[in-house]
């Protein structure tokens, strides 16, 4: 088949396995990934994109997928999505005041995750646990529920200071993480970011942050058969023809026996896929 392809769409099993089922969204069509495992599939380029957001053919993306004119437009290519702490909505100068009451002005959740080792995280409510999919996550634990975008931001500063705000691809897609006990490693944070938690809800009252003390870990298994031993990673700007038998599926990287390719970073790309 062929089209435009996005990210993978991912879902954790409803039972108790807690395993992800994806699914490659390719033109109007979704193709199911997980059968596919242990076979061989292929994906070729075809030189065509188109942006995203508005749909216009393009010859370069930018961000994942959007052309230029929608990168500096649209408020949600901003710094600030991936630097909350700089929103400048308070100031008159966001893109898109209205995305930004929609979108940045909601319940967002402070995370506690391991996926190439122990890490703190935000994202909107609504996008757990899509989020700790993409991230390749094996563990997950909400730690707070804040108001908004903003103050889920500078809670997280304050959290990296001890431990990492980032995922190494490539540790991440080279094994299984070792468990991590996340409730004890809550209570530590906690306690060593008394002081600076205590500025914020000071700042902006007493409801600005809720401590989600019955919060319990969510443990994600991924479908892989096996991770490589050196992680090479395919792009099709400069080879358009992606190969070889599928290992597995993990955050949003295909693992084959030849490389791993990222599908979100090709977002928008035109491909023919087979299997």
């Amino acid at each position: 088949m062929q089209g435009h392809i996005v990210k993978m769409q991912a879902r954790l099993d409803p039972d108790k396995s807690k395993s992800v089922q994806y699914q490659l969204p390719i033109g109007n069509q979704l193709v199911a990934l997980n059968p596919l495992i242990g076979k061989p599939i292929k994906l070729i380029y075809t030189g065509k994109i188109a942006c995203v957001h508005c749909k216009r053919s393009i010859k370069k993306s930018f961000n994942q997928g959007y052309c230029y004119p929608c990168f500096i437009a649209l408020a949600q290519c901003d710094m600030c999505i991936m630097k909350p702490e700089t929103c400048h909505y308070t100031e008159g100068t966001c893109r898109e005041p209205s995305w930004g009451e929609e979108f940045c002005f909601q319940s967002h959740v402070v995370y506690l995750a391991n996926s190439s080792g122990i890490k703190v995280g935000i994202t909107r409510q609504t996008q757990i646990p899509t989020r700790w999919i993409d991230q390749g996550a094996v563990q997950a634990l909400p730690i707070f529920k804040v108001q908004s975008r903003y103050i889920s931001g500078l809670a997280e500063i304050a959290i990296a200071k001890h431990v990492s705000d980032k995922t190494s691809w490539q540790q991440m897609l080279k094994k299984k993480a070792d468990p991590i006990d996340l409730v004890a490693k809550r209570d530590e944070l906690i306690a060593v970011c008394a002081t600076e938690l205590a500025d914020i809800t000071q700042r902006f009252g007493e409801e600005a942050i809720e401590l989600l003390v019955d919060a319990s870990p969510v443990d994600i298994h991924f479908p892989v058969d096996s991770y490589p031993v050196k992680v090479k990673s395919f792009n099709l700007d400069k080879c358009p023809e992606v190969s070889g038998g599928l290992h597995g599926i993990k955050g949003q990287y295909l693992l084959l026996d030849a490389g791993v390719i990222n599908i979100r970073k090709f977002a928008g790309y035109e491909i023919e896929f087979s299997t």
